[in-house]
């Protein structure tokens, strides 16, 4: 299978050099402020709100842990969801680690189908002595464990151990920094792309590169329709929480838009509002999309032209494939856009006992390492967490074989901005606003009727379940 990539190069988003604030509000770096790579899929209403009783004790407990003197746990227990269909590549570094440190094994956990599953789990769980010693942490998760005393820092642990954390993507290791320190570390980290049927392009005698803007794209609509079933549409989305907000954020910064300034809820501008007509128009006045139950699914079998999906889908979907796939940035619409980053990281929990936090511990540093991290990106499409791993060797032949893997990587550089507030640090929030994408998208709702229809409740879970612990 020959490849396609789209690399268009454009000025990186730069991250402002800012002074650490004295409130405990989250710092630039914890507000997933991301940097250059060169300078190197949710949450439910009933799932965990922050606790009213949270304290500081296991935070400072784990500061004051004397590491040397702690022996590791010979078992430890991870749970994952296996993020990208990753289960054979987590099994297979699971036994690389236990060949390399005999003396730790490790028993990998299916907790759940995917981020929130893993979440609540890990809730019912916390009151119970059957909690794991690593557990997936998305990039809607992390923070409210936090805030729950759920998680421990890592900064500490990570220095006994000489784990070379300046050598973590600045952008993926400061998305965890919260009060000066990191309570996650890097695993399978993404941006959404945008996948193109490169042999319907050409049928359809279209240029061998994605669209540069949502205008262009739409400019092509009809010349795309040819190339699909008659009951289909050129673009294929999926919707449901942890989805898709994510993909929306391009979208909705793409006509000036954001889910929120800081903490305040935006989403009644009228570049919010532009955003969701554009939204509404694409599903249920041009027909230039249509709801995939399984996008990537329905984009491999040939079934829409097109599609946005995670670079963790990216391996799957060359694989699946019969047909020329093209990669390319994410679109850019009237006033600009960019691409959130997600994915997850892995915490360890605050209420283990120092000898299996030191062994999860260990095992997440190799988990991390640059051999590991480029096993693992090469195997699934999830970017690599390391600088030394982007350029290294492995992953050059990787870009080589297959350039679209490069494409996630030069967006990232390029066109990568700061997640909103809102949907990464207010419990239930990205369910919330995947509730108002789904009003506009499956029912053809007026934004601004759907904005306003969740904009309240937003509010309430800022004001009940954030706001008291800053």
């Amino acid at each position: 299978m020959s490849t396609r990539p789209v690399l268009t190069r454009r000025e990186p988003t730069r991250r402002p050099l800012v002074d650490r604030p004295s409130s405990r509000r989250p710092s630039a770096l914890a507000l997933g402020a991301l940097t250059a790579v060169g300078a190197l899929t949710l949450t439910a209403c009933t799932g965990p709100s922050v606790a009213s009783d949270v304290s500081s004790e296991s935070r400072e407990q784990a500061t004051e842990v004397d590491w040397s003197q702690v022996e590791p746990a010979s078992e430890i227990t991870w749970w994952s969801n296996h993020p990208g269909g990753s289960q054979e590549v987590e099994k297979e570094l699971v036994e690389r680690f236990e060949e390399a440190h005999p003396e730790i094994s490790v028993n990998l956990v299916t907790a759940g189908a995917n981020y929130d599953e893993i979440a609540q789990r890990f809730q019912a769980a916390s009151q119970t002595d059957q909690l794991p010693d690593l557990v997936i942490s998305s990039d809607v998760w992390w923070f409210r464990y936090h805030l729950n005393d759920q998680i421990m820092p890592l900064d500490d642990v990570f220095e006994h151990l000489e784990v070379d954390v300046d050598d973590y993507v600045p952008a993926f290791y400061g998305d965890y920094e919260y009060d000066g320190l990191h309570w996650a570390a890097p695993y399978a980290r993404s941006t959404p792309l945008f996948y193109y049927n490169a042999d319907m392009w050409q049928a359809a005698g279209l240029p061998d590169r994605g669209p540069e803007t949502w205008a262009e794209l739409a400019g092509w609509q009809d010349a795309l329709t040819e190339q699909v079933p008659a009951d289909s549409a050129p673009l294929g989305l999926s919707v449901g929480p942890s989805w898709s907000a994510w993909w929306f954020k391009n979208i909705l910064w793409g006509h000036g838009g954001q889910y929120s300034d800081e903490w305040e809820t935006t989403l009644d501008t009228p570049e919010a509002l532009e955003a969701g007509e554009f939204l509404r128009d694409m599903f249920h006045d041009s027909g230039l999309a249509t709801v995939s139950e399984d996008s990537a699914v329905d984009f491999a079998s040939g079934l829409v032209a097109a599609t946005i999906g995670s670079t963790g889908s990216l391996k799957g979907i060359l694989d699946a494939a019969e047909f020329e796939v093209g990669t390319a940035y994410l679109p850019d619409g009237p006033a600009g856009g960019g691409t959130p980053t997600g994915g997850t990281g892995l915490a360890i929990p605050s209420s283990r006992t120092p000898e299996q936090q030191l062994a999860a511990a260990i095992f997440l540093a190799f988990l991390t390492e640059t051999d590991q991290t480029a096993h693992f990106s090469q195997n699934t499409g999830y970017m690599p967490v390391r600088t030394s791993a982007i350029e290294s060797p492995e992953m050059q032949a990787v870009y080589a074989e297959a350039p679209q893997f490069r494409t996630a990587v030069d967006q990232l550089n390029d066109k990568a901005r700061s997640q909103d507030w809102i949907r990464v640090f207010v419990p239930g929030a990205d369910q919330l606003l995947s509730e108002g994408i789904e009003q506009i998208v499956l029912r053809g709702t007026d934004p601004e009727q759907a904005w306003s229809s969740i904009t309240p409740r937003i509010e309430t879970a800022y004001r009940e379940n954030v706001e008291p612990y800053l």
